[in-house]
């Protein structure tokens, strides 16, 4: 099939290679030229696994092509795709003048039927106000041209979209045309080899499903955060605890994971926009609303433990911080919990360490040039001349690491595991001190004086 993509960014990066990755023919459209120029020279401007040898391999043989020209674009195209940014308004609600700029560009060029397809994640009635704005454009322009919007949202997690993409659990369609329906299965058969993943649904359900989903799983890491909050004040164990509610397969083990809190770009913003979209609709969302303010509030819990371990006296201090990006398998920094961490740190005049495998040019970016910030080529560099460690993402690399050099390095002799990647008495026994989410064994309100 013929198919174009409006925007190159992550959803519409992994959406167009891997549509072409199975034999369609994709036009990805973007406003950036420079942008435009390096993805057809094969640069992926963002880091998911995979990825890179999708793109080359669809450039090498011309199933993807990267265009600033709308108006070729949208005459290809038999399927048009909106992959554009959502992001939040003030009050949180999803600001969707990219998404009717794109409809406005559809509504520009549209001479005969095209099925326009919103990827994004957008507000429940995006649908309608996409239709409107192409519908006034095309009344502007005086011309009579059939065309049908559906919603099709994506559930790509970073650091495994690819997997995601080509082996889904669920393809969700919002549609109430049979026309629409069969050009889906057509261009989703690739993909529904084994059964039919192809849920149908009308449209506002659809884009309700998909901001649902995303507060369902953010409830989930929210709701075990919290009992590992109790779980340090009542003596009990986070992990054993969760190994006994996971046990149970109503709840299963998929997030309930605790840690420093999460970040990126989905759950965050989708929690903001289907709070707002509850308000407007008359509506007081109070438990999407807790799961948002435990959060903000998890994304403290590292700081107060290192401010409590040194007395409030951090000024002069060292970090070593492993892992930057909010979560591992991506580059992504967005409302990644290290950043509030930093920030915290270093308003407490204390310096930091950092490593990262992948988030180091992202860091660069957000932050630049700093007397408080060292951003290092190896986990072991952090360590140099730090006076304790902070775990903050979960890399493999950071799993099974030599305990003895790292208290070799340090000044004190302690870790502070933000993603409870450590077994305490493993740590004892290596004679360091270990502070974790939800934990005991080591529960000292200080630290003893450096070595």
């Amino acid at each position: 099939m013929k198919i174009t993509i409006f925007g190159s960014g992550y959803v519409g990066l992994v959406t167009g290679a891997c549509f072409a990755n199975v034999g369609n023919q994709v036009i990805c459209v973007d406003i950036d030229e420079a942008k435009v120029d390096a993805l057809n020279a094969g640069h992926v401007p963002i880091y998911e696994p995979g990825l890179d040898n999708y793109l080359s391999s669809s450039l090498a043989d011309g199933s993807i092509q990267f265009t600033t020209d709308a108006a070729m674009a949208v005459e290809h195209a038999e399927m048009i795709f909106i992959g554009v940014g959502t992001p939040p308004n003030e009050d949180g609600s999803a600001d969707l003048q990219y998404v009717l700029k794109v409809a406005s560009t559809i509504g520009d060029h549209l001479n005969d039927f095209k099925v326009v397809v919103n990827k994004s994640t957008v507000p429940v009635g995006t649908a309608d106000r996409v239709t409107e704005q192409i519908q006034a454009v095309l009344d502007k322009r005086n011309v009579d041209c059939e065309f049908s919007v559906a919603s099709n949202p994506e559930f790509l997690k970073e650091g495994a979209a690819i997997a995601d993409f080509t082996r889904p659990d669920r393809i969700i369609v919002g549609t109430d045309s049979p026309r629409v329906e069969a050009m889906m299965h057509e261009l989703y058969a690739p993909y529904n080899r084994q059964r039919d993943k192809l849920i149908f649904m009308d449209v506002r359900s659809a884009e309700l499903t998909k901001y649902a989903a995303n507060s369902m799983l953010a409830t989930k890491i929210s709701f075990i955060n919290e009992i590992a909050n109790i779980a340090e004040r009542v003596g009990a164990d986070i992990e054993q605890v969760r190994i006994g509610m996971g046990s149970d397969p109503r709840i299963g083990y998929s997030f309930i994971y605790p840690g420093c809190g999460f970040g990126g770009s989905c759950f965050p913003k989708d929690l903001r926009a289907m709070e707002a979209t509850a308000i407007s609709a008359g509506y007081q969302p109070k438990l999407l609303s807790a799961v948002t303010s435990v959060n903000d509030q998890q994304k403290h819990r590292l700081f107060d433990k290192l401010n409590r371990y040194f007395e409030g006296e951090l000024r002069g201090k060292t970090i070593a911080l492993w892992g930057l990006a909010f979560k591992p398998g991506t580059d992504d920094m967005r409302e990644a919990p290290s950043r509030l961490l930093m920030e915290a740190l270093w308003e407490q005049g204390a310096s930091v360490h950092a490593y990262d495998p992948h988030a180091m040019d992202a860091t660069q970016a957000i932050y630049g040039e700093r007397d408080d910030l060292l951003l290092c080529g190896t986990k072991e560099a952090a360590l140099s001349g730090a006076d304790v460690l902070v775990v903050c993402t979960e890399w493999k690399p950071f799993w099974s690491p030599n305990f003895a050099e790292i208290k070799a390095a340090l000044t004190y002799p302690v870790i502070f595991d933000g993603r409870n990647l450590y077994d305490p008495k493993r740590l004892q026994d290596h004679g360091l001190q270990y502070f974790a989410i939800g934990r005991q064994n080591y529960t000292e309100e200080h630290g003893p004086a450096p070595r």
